[in-house]
């Protein structure tokens, strides 16, 4: 942008936050036109051939008893009808028998159909209700239909069949036949023998053929219509000496895609127009399938594609017109509006209030306002073209607030994504500053906390401490519950060696974990000490940490001072090394980013704090696990400033193995859980943290909340699938309403995770995606730790290992993730019967094996990091 124009922009924000949101809701507005441009097939005029009818109503079903339409209802659907043709086709005799003295009333002609079926007294039944409506209705019923699909469905033999159309023929003076798949008539041929006609059903979409191609080759584009032609012309040159009528076809406008062939709106108006078209050039006999949707048909075993084959909708809509252009959605004007007004607001807000971000940021975070919002819409309002039942509702309402949750996670994530990449500078940037003399140096207190640690690690970060560059300070070494004096004793007497500066107290039995330790170190602080320093026991520390750091706190109102959590001795070690990389991402992008709103998470290690203000907030929280993080909140609370120098001034050691990798990051989870809890009316309600600090603490931990909507999600799954795979008549394939923005929100993710570690972190892009897979193998780690603090008050307070323990076997190494083993295996196993059982003839089926291949990433990812663990432990041994 020139400068100029940055100037223009600058000084008026709000108009440029206007222009910004108004051409991203018109380009809204334009994505939906583009998606529902109208398709073109020619114009039909002129009356149908005839319709195959079910009249009941929308809600109504044959299951249901005495659920059927009355005298009324049937009587408007076949006025409505005759507007369209003069010929219907029924399927049973039983069911509202009244249509046929109520079709002789309006004027229309009926192929009327007996149900034929395994229950042989009910085909007597029909039979003979058949014979007495043909003989009182014979101007009214013009052909008779001896059973549908009977052979198709193995119910009856040819045989048994045939002697029903024996003696419907007999009985009759109406032309007689029974309606089947095309190629059932090719089978047995001898069924000919005992019709007048030949009843045939053509339906290319369950042959899994597109309606229309790019093809070049006019005879070509229409694949449906020409196979359907096909079957047709296959029977008529069979039995020349018969008549054909077509009894069904058709095209559904919504369901299931089924292998190529796909079920929509403008689909269905192509296929009719242009069948309708081709079959007046040919003077083909036909029946449309069908006049009305039928709803109760989605049960019938054809998954939902079964209720949308009507040319009206089931509130007796039509769904297309027979002339002119065929839009897919003709409420997408609306929907297109109330989406781009849905977004209008907050997309000015934003780039109003972030007027600082360069140009590109506020583009870009805006269109993903828009998309947000643009998904919301259209999940809330996809489910109305399809017939569901109040159990569909239900599981709805109960994943729509899931989608919604997605969609924040997504904009919190880009939010952060749009800061950090397009921020002209740090708005909060703090660094080293010129040491003070030492009559100035604040006196500092170092708290080194410790339980069990192995005492050469201890030693090594006692001289590192020793060796600061610093006169005003003191070291104070806490061991709680240490109970083997083989391992304090030395840390001890090497204190004693070190001289008064350093003091070392044994805490056995001591309550409050690390907390509790801290506290007591707290109340053994030199008089005189301004600051109190705490770090881990296995960090090594820079002699100019205390030196140049210190002098912050001649500003009143700064409470902490925070490095970032660095490492050491990781660069020749697989596991340490790519453990090192994934914690810098935290500390190089989260920490900046929250740092702008004075929001940072404080670290219990290479962190400091005016010890004034620690005393006068209450101490270090003991109810909590992750008493660091709580306190940075309490002071911000307090109305204190948090400092974030972003130099490596300490490194420590990475977690030895991966059961004390994923043990640490459980317990942060679980800690913040108790802080969300506990600390919950802070967030919420307006008070002494700012409005920034608050989105920061309520949303910072919305991506571990991310790993526990993967695991509920995921055990969803593997149910689903199992049920799919197991029983596929009553599991259906997920809607894509579900399957797109998950698959969105997954390559969404990755791609923001990886751009930033390329833009902030200094590491190799080899580096970058070894960070990455030791990221994903913690997510079942953190979404037991985020399920857990949720539902439980308190867990133990387990010391993350660093020094390596002793090797297992190489079977043992996969121990500390046994269930993540299990997870991946049953996600792999429904995969391989996705692809036995449906194979990719379904979008959706496509979809679900990708959506369960991406939930195996984070479950595979854990066994292999516990692996490469085991092998480094190996290679250090």
């Amino acid at each position: 942008m020139s400068a100029t124009a940055a100037n223009h922009d600058s000084r008026h924000p709000l108009l440029t936050a206007l222009v910004l949101a108004l051409v991203v809701a018109a380009m809204n507005i334009g994505l939906w036109w583009w998606g529902n441009l109208p398709h073109g097939p020619d114009d039909w005029h002129g009356k149908i051939g005839g319709f195959s009818l079910s009249v009941f109503q929308r809600y109504q079903s044959p299951f249901k008893p005495n659920d059927f339409p009355g005298n009324d209802d049937i009587a408007a659907d076949l006025k409505l009808l005759h507007r369209y043709t003069d010929n219907v086709r029924t399927y049973t005799m039983q069911q509202n028998p009244q249509l046929y003295r109520l079709a002789q009333k309006e004027g229309l002609k009926v192929m009327a159909g007996a149900e034929i079926d395994k229950r042989l007294d009910n085909n007597e039944r029909e039979i003979a209700l058949l014979i007495a409506k043909a003989r009182a209705y014979p101007d009214t019923i013009t052909r008779v239909i001896v059973g549908n699909e009977v052979l198709f469905r193995n119910d009856l033999t040819p045989e048994q069949m045939m002697t029903y159309l024996d003696r419907v023929r007999a009985a009759v003076h109406q032309p007689v036949s029974i309606a089947e798949p095309e190629y059932i008539w090719l089978k047995y041929p001898e069924l000919a023998d005992h019709v007048d006609f030949i009843t045939i059903h053509i339906f290319p979409f369950w042959n899994g053929i597109p309606v229309v191609t790019n093809a070049l080759d006019p005879a070509q584009r229409s694949p449906a219509l020409n196979a359907a032609l096909g079957s047709y012309q296959v029977v008529q040159q069979r039995f020349p000496y018969k008549s054909v009528v077509v009894g069904e076809i058709g095209w559904p406008s919504n369901g299931d895609r089924h292998e190529h062939a796909d079920p929509s709106v403008s689909n269905e108006a192509i296929f009719i127009r242009d069948w309708l078209l081709a079959a007046k050039q040919r003077n083909i006999d036909y029946y449309l399938m069908e006049a009305f949707d039928q709803p109760w048909k989605e049960n019938l075993g054809e998954g939902r594609t079964g209720a949308y084959w009507g040319i009206f909708n089931a509130d007796r809509q039509p769904k297309f017109p027979f002339t002119g252009p065929v839009t897919e959605d003709t409420a997408w004007p609306w929907k297109a509006i109330a989406a781009s007004l849905l977004a209008l607001l907050p997309m000015i807000f934003f780039a109003r209030r972030f007027s600082r971000f360069k140009l590109m940021g506020r583009l870009f975070f805006c269109m993903l306002i828009q998309l947000a919002c643009g998904l919301i819409t259209w999940s809330a309002t996809l489910p109305f073209n399809f017939y569901l039942s109040w159990i569909d509702w239900t599981m709805l309402v109960l994943l729509f607030p899931a989608q919604v949750a997605i969609l924040a996670i997504l904009l919190i994530n880009g939010f952060e994504f749009t800061e950090v990449l397009w921020r002209p500078k740090w708005m909060r940037h703090a660094g080293m500053l010129t040491p003070d003399p030492p009559e100035k140096q604040p006196f500092v207190s170092i708290h080194l906390a410790c339980y069990n640690e192995p005492p050469e690690m201890v030693i090594v970060t006692l001289d590192s401490l020793a060796a600061l560059d610093y006169t005003n300070y003191e070291v104070l070494v806490i061991d709680n519950n240490t109970k083997d004096p083989a391992v304090w004793k030395p840390v001890q007497d090497y204190c004693e060696k070190l001289g008064k500066r350093f003091r070392f107290f044994h805490l056995e039995p001591w309550p409050g974990y690390k907390a509790g330790a801290l506290n007591f170190g707290l109340k053994e602080t030199d008089p005189q000490a301004d600051v109190v320093a705490v770090i881990d026991a296995d960090y090594e520390v820079r002699a100019d940490w205390l030196a140049t750091l210190t002098g912050h706190f001649h500003d009143p109102k700064v409470a902490v001072v925070q490095c970032p959590q660095a490492h050491r001795e990781f660069e020749h070690n697989t596991f340490r090394r790519m453990t090192a990389w994934e914690y810098d991402g935290f500390f190089r992008i989260g920490m900046h980013h929250r740092n702008e709103r004075n929001a940072i998470i404080q670290h219990g290690t290479m962190t400091m704090v005016r010890r004034n203000a620690l005393e006068g907030t209450g101490g270090w929280s003991e109810w909590t696990i992750c008493e660091d993080a709580e306190l940075g909140l309490r002071l911000m609370h307090a109305g204190y400033d948090l400092v974030y120098v972003d130099e490596l001034m300490g490194k420590g050691l990475t977690p030895a193995d991966f059961k004390a990798y994923k043990s640490q990051r459980y317990r942060w989870a679980f800690g913040a859980m108790q802080i969300l809890k506990g600390r919950w009316s802070w967030m919420t309600q307006r008070g002494p943290l700012s409005a920034g600090q608050r989105f920061h603490f309520l949303t910072g931990w919305f991506s571990w909340f991310a790993d526990a909507l993967h695991l509920i999600f995921t055990l969803m799954a593997l149910f689903w699938t199992a049920g799919m795979v197991a029983y596929p008549q009553y599991f259906s394939l997920p809607m894509q309403l579900f399957l797109i923005p998950v698959i969105g929100f997954f390559f969404a993710k990755a791609i923001f995770g990886i751009v930033l570690y390329r833009a902030r972190v200094p590491c190799s892009w080899y580096d970058t995606l070894m960070a990455s897979l030791a990221s994903m193998g913690l997510s079942h780690a953190i979404a037991r730790g985020i399920l857990h603090g949720l539902t439980r008050e308190k867990t133990s307070f387990v010391v993350t290992a660093k020094s390596r323990r002793l090797g297992g076997s190489n079977f043992a190494a996969f121990a500390p993730v046994r269930e993540e083993g299990l997870m991946a295996i049953a996600l792999m196993l429904c995969i391989v019967g996705m692809a036995e059982g449906y194979g990719t003839r379904y979008i959706e089926g496509t979809l679900w094996m990708f959506i369960l291949a991406a939930q195996s990433i984070p479950y595979v990812s854990a066994v292999v990091g516990a692996w490469i663990a085991h092998k480094a432990g190996d290679k250090a041994g």
